[in-house]
């Protein structure tokens, strides 16, 4: 029923062990268990490409596994000589084989439709049970995850979005390793893990960056303590948040929860440039996309204080996350605006950090407007200052391609990152400062230089109101401060 193209005596593994074969798409496994099946073999390829053929020599307790690309044996290979892979918890052994190809006589029916069954599961389909039972047997439910040219940031909550379209996420913890952002992701079954793998690989988050590179962990579950912005634990919404820590909005950690599924589930392919963003931002602002992909950069903003709210608080808390191009306060809805941001990236990256923050003391709610632009009212129309256009503002942050400043995007925090500090501000001048802005400073840093510092608040919002007050604030001499969130704690 089979013919290799190319002897074969069924010495190959004898063979094998004196020399080495090259680099082949056609892999020898030795030692299978003696109850193993196809799709358990079949599932050894899986995390790696497309499996096109397969041969089980059963009395020899052997197989050959074909696979899409020579790249993809070679990394199956190169993964498995320090990874050791087991099939029914039997250690099995994985090399090139001397064949270049399997051929198959097409009557092998059972054969083709376990392939077919499998590759279907690489094209997002259902797996049927035994496909399930045979990846379950093979890797670990935790995934780690690095993510390569994160010109945007990347939360907590947008990987719980794109990767809970695969299944039940349990845990997350994020941290930064070698200068690179990296998660642990715990799928509740490891079936999930291999798909979401497959599927979201070397895929980009955003358009053309924050690419992820994703790995099974040696860890088979994660350790949660708090839940915060730097790690969760789904399963026990009651941990505390840690010290110094956001803790998340229980209806927001709810919206998650119900939502996460149903968003996604609604966009087509795992990850359209921005889908994942706008779904991930969405649910948090627990909008129904129905399938739009947040080709807008315009924001609608609700429940602000209207008392307070002006287009300058505005256009100055939105523009650390991108270039505002104007600003709308609604006239029959004055605690509404609509915000113009550069673009659709810039729009996603402000909802999904602002939404559910606190401003001049409401929890203010951030959404992707239908609108494509904000209209500027008629010439010789007064609309009482509540539009304003922002278009040549010198105070965009992000003008500049490849500014440093895209480096340095961070969710709200107590601490804020100040810059363009005269010489002779001294650390009494900023607290004082500070103050003013109706917080309470908790600690202060200069930097070496003392150009630059980090201050603390007592809260996110004090924070927040702070940045709104003093980023651009004439310190004298022409020289204006600037105001950012940091990552840093003091």
């Amino acid at each position: 029923m089979y013919a290799f193209n190319g002897a074969s005596n069924g010495s190959d593994s004898k063979k094998l062990k004196v020399e080495e074969a090259p680099p082949s798409r056609v892999l020898h496994i030795r030692k299978l268990p003696n109850e193993a099946s196809e799709t358990e073999v079949i599932a050894l390829g899986l995390p790696f490409g497309k499996v096109t053929n397969i041969l089980t020599l059963k009395g020899k307790n052997q197989a050959f596994l074909e696979m899409g690309t020579e790249e993809a044996a070679i990394t199956m290979v190169n993964y498995y000589t320090t990874v050791t892979p087991h099939i029914r918890n039997v250690p099995v052994f994985i090399q090139y084989s001397n064949h270049k190809e399997l051929k198959t006589d097409a009557g092998n029916q059972r054969t083709q439709a376990v392939l077919q069954a499998v590759s279907a599961v690489q094209s997002g389909g259902s797996p049927s049970s035994d496909v399930q039972e045979a990846l379950a047997a093979t890797s670990s439910p935790v995934l780690r995850i690095i993510i390569d040219n994160m010109f945007y940031p990347v939360t907590l909550d947008v990987l719980q979005q794109i990767f809970s379209k695969f299944g039940t996420v349990m845990k997350i913890i994020t941290f930064t390793k070698n200068n690179q952002f990296q998660a642990l992701l715990q799928f509740s079954d490891p079936v999930n893990a291999q798909q979401a793998k497959l599927a979201l690989d070397g895929q980009n988050i955003y358009n053309s960056c924050c690419t992820l590179r994703i790995d099974f962990s040696k860890l088979v579950n994660l350790n949660v303590k708090y839940n915060n912005d730097k790690s969760r634990d789904y399963t026990r919404p009651e941990l505390p948040a840690g010290d110094g820590q956001p803790s998340i909005d229980p209806t927001v950690a709810a919206a998650f929860s119900k939502d996460s599924n149903s968003l996604l589930g609604k966009i087509p392919g795992a990850l359209n440039p921005l889908s994942a963003a706008a779904a991930a931002a969405a649910a948090a602002g627990r909008v129904a996309l129905a399938g739009q992909t947040g080709s807008s950069g315009v924001l609608l903003v609700s429940n602000l204080n209207e008392e307070m709210v002006t287009p300058q608080s505005l256009f100055t808390l939105f523009g650390v996350y991108g270039d505002v191009q104007r600003v709308k306060i609604l006239y029959n809805k004055k605690d509404s605006a609509l915000i113009q941001m550069s673009d659709a990236n810039q729009a996603q990256l402000a909802m999904s950090h602002l939404n559910g923050q606190k401003m001049y003391g409401k929890i203010i709610r951030v959404t992707l407007s239908k609108h494509q632009t904000v209209a500027l009212p008629r010439d010789g129309l007064d609309d009482q200052g509540l539009t304003k256009d922002y278009a040549n503002s010198p105070l965009h942050r992000f003008k500049k391609p490849g500014s440093k400043n895209f480096q340095n995007i961070f969710p709200p925090s107590a601490t804020l990152h100040l810059s363009n500090i005269p010489q002779d501000v001294t650390e009494d001048d900023l607290r004082l400062l500070f103050s003013n802005a109706g917080g309470t400073v908790k600690a202060f840093k200069f930097f070496q230089d003392r150009k630059m510092a980090l201050i603390q608040m007592s809260t996110v919002e004090e924070a927040i109101q702070a940045l709104i007050d003093l980023h651009n604030y004439n310190m004298g001499g022409n020289q204006h401060l600037r105001v950012s969130f940091s990552k840093s704690t003091i």
